[in-house]
């Protein structure tokens, strides 16, 4: 229980939740109670003697209630016999099921105030639940989700949720139920404490044979869990590369793959699923053997030679016996449920205790204002125990454009996701001003930064809310200069509405020259003092990449610039270049400089490229 212990943490107040919810829970049961109890009197008023409700010379007073039902039901009985005696017998008959009646009214709004509370006590504990596991997803650091599969979190925080959601509302019927047992419980004892010792003998005969179908139940749905985590991880694959699946016709490899994870999938369901859907028709046998049991012990008692209750006290036991039943297979039903619960909350949890590596220092200070420089010196990292970058060493001065080049999966993008703090090197440093950048904090190092990266990343929302995206004091002025300089205005005013067009999922509305020149407005409108340019065009056709291109170039104005070119008549006029290969730097030196190298790295890829000197 230590994992719902913790889950309830998420609660708010509990004492705010338990107090009323128990209240109602006391007078829910104690108003049923009276429904049951009412029939006692009724039954003896229809089917017996009016001897039962003859009125003694001295009259009873509640003041002087010691306690016993047996004083309760003389004390009914004489009120309903004063009833017989002024009314006639018809009248008393009327007013017992118009008590009746009221009864069984006040218990249906004490049970519906009742389920008012349990939902929003639940509903509130996963709206917290889920808000601190998005918030704990915005923190992990990049290579986290770069890798763990995306479908994997997704799953915790929806399936897993869910599972979550519906356990909780089994973790509060253990206040209920317990609390319905108790009063039913010593009710039955009052009207007779022999049957109901019978009961306590056999009633954990039913708990132990629920215990014993659940005991594996736990392991089965954390597998259950992960399997569905791989599901959702094929069909979002699927979903958003399509356009290879179909240009490749994989359909058919594709269709293969998603059935055998969906058969994986339904296997593990159905294990799981049996010793769920077993444990509701054992205790539904071992409730009817029980009630065969208890009318035969019950009718020794009434039908014996020394009678010790009666026919209309044995009815009332048996139905209020009916209600025991209902929260102890409510009891032994959801401890399957629960024990589905825990493997989905302990998976959340897993998620939310993960550490981000990347995290501020103590001491950590403000990046207030860009002054002089990066360094990168002997900067070194490894992706597990293979080393990737190999003591890097170059600096960039403020205002100048650093363009870095190289073939794919030399480290250039890796270089320079190390100045955003994406990744942390593991050896040497990254400054800023002199000073490492680990003794700045994330968000003000950040705010200096905007990043323009080969796919664009847009959101499923209009045009002005991509554009101004996580800054609230932008203004539309702001936002209509940002698209200008990005050469993006035209072909906004020419959509559907303008700045207010909902672009689609990922900007799939747009072309990708579009999509890219709306990245750029962002990072126009964010006024950084670095920009980090990824591959920004090499995605593009010649047209959008002309477009992109000036868009850039009025981008870099007067900002300090590191360029990651795939296509190198792009930074031909960048102040410096550095040649990336596997890792290290083999060449470093303007345009002119390093094309004028004969059999130099630099110069092999621009003759690749068609360059004519």
């Amino acid at each position: 229980m230590k994992t719902y212990k913790r889950l309830l943490t998420y609660a708010g107040s509990l004492s705010g939740f338990l107090i009323p919810y128990f209240f109602v829970t006391v007078l829910v049961s104690v108003f049923s109670l009276a429904n049951f109890g009412l029939a006692i009197p009724l039954l003896d008023m229809l089917f017996t003697s009016e001897e039962s409700f003859k009125v003694n010379g001295v009259l009873l007073e509640l003041k002087n209630f010691d306690g016993s039902i047996e004083f309760l039901k003389d004390y009914f009985y004489q009120e309903f016999g004063l009833l017989m005696n002024e009314n006639g017998k018809l009248y008393a008959l009327m007013m017992i099921c118009l008590v009746t009646v009221g009864a069984s009214l006040l218990t249906n709004i004490m049970r519906y105030v009742e389920k008012m509370i349990a939902e929003n006590f639940r509903v509130n504990t996963i709206s917290h639940l889920r808000t601190s596991v998005f918030k704990k997803v915005l923190t992990l650091d990049i290579g986290y989700l770069t890798d763990k599969k995306k479908s994997d979190i997704i799953a915790r925080s929806t399936t897993d949720m869910t599972e979550t959601e519906n356990s909780l509302a089994s973790v509060i019927t253990f206040i209920k139920d317990p609390v319905a047992l108790i009063i039913f419980f010593v009710s039955l004892i009052m009207l007779s404490y022999q049957m109901t010792l019978f009961v306590f003998l056999i009633l954990p005969i039913s708990g132990g044979m629920i215990a014993l179908i659940s005991k594996s139940l736990r392991k089965k749905t954390h597998s259950l869990q992960e399997k569905n985590g791989e599901l959702l991880g094929v069909l979002d694959e699927s979903i958003v590369g399509m356009r290879v699946v179909k240009g490749f016709n994989a359909e058919p490899y594709v269709n293969k793959a998603f059935k055998k994870h969906n058969d994986d999938y339904v296997n593990t369901f159905f294990k799981v699923v049996r010793r769920i859907e077993l444990a509701s028709p054992t205790s539904e046998v071992l409730g009817v053997f029980f009630i065969g049991v208890l009318l035969y012990y019950g009718g020794v008692l009434v039908l014996g030679e020394d009678p010790t209750l009666s026919a209309s006290q044995f009815l009332a036991y048996l139905g209020i016996f009916t209600q025991v039943l209902n929260p102890v297979k409510s009891l032994t039903g959801n401890i399957s449920r629960i024990q589905r619960g825990v493997a989905a909350t302990e998976r959340i949890f897993e998620l939310i205790d993960t550490k981000p590596e990347i995290v501020n220092k103590a001491d950590a200070k403000e990046l207030k204002s860009f002054e002089k420089n990066i360094e990168l010196e002997d900067v070194r990292f490894s992706y597990g125990d293979k080393e990737v970058i190999h003591g890097i060493n170059f600096s960039i001065e403020k205002g100048q454009t650093v363009a870095l080049v190289g073939g794919s999966g030399g480290g250039k993008s890796t270089i320079a996701d190390f100045i955003p703090r994406f990744y942390d090197v593991q050896k040497g440093a990254v400054k800023i001003d002199g000073l490492n950048i680990k003794d700045y904090t994330l968000s003000s190092l950040r705010s200096h930064m905007g990043v323009v990266t080969q796919e664009s990343i847009l959101f499923n929302d209009t045009v002005y809310s991509n554009i101004a995206f996580g800054m609230d004091s932008i203004t539309e002025e702001d936002v209509i200069k940002a698209a200008k300089i990005a050469n993006a205005h035209d072909f906004i005013m020419a959509l559907e509405d303008g700045y207010q067009t909902v672009i689609g999922d990922r900007g799939s509305r747009l072309s990708g020259g579009q999509r890219q020149r709306l990245s750029i407005a962002r990072a126009v409108v964010s006024n950084p003092d670095i920009l980090i340019l990824d591959e920004a065009t090499s995605a593009l056709d010649t047209e959008s990449e002309k477009l992109v291109q000036d868009a850039i170039q009025h981008l870099m104005k007067g900002r300090t610039s590191l360029v990651i070119a795939h296509r190198l008549s792009t930074i031909m006029e960048a102040d410096k270049i550095v040649v990336i290969n596997k890792g290290k730097i083999v060449e470093e030196g303007t345009h002119k400089e390093l094309i004028a190298k004969e059999g130099g790295e630099y110069r092999k890829l621009q003759e690749l490229q068609g360059y004519d000197r």
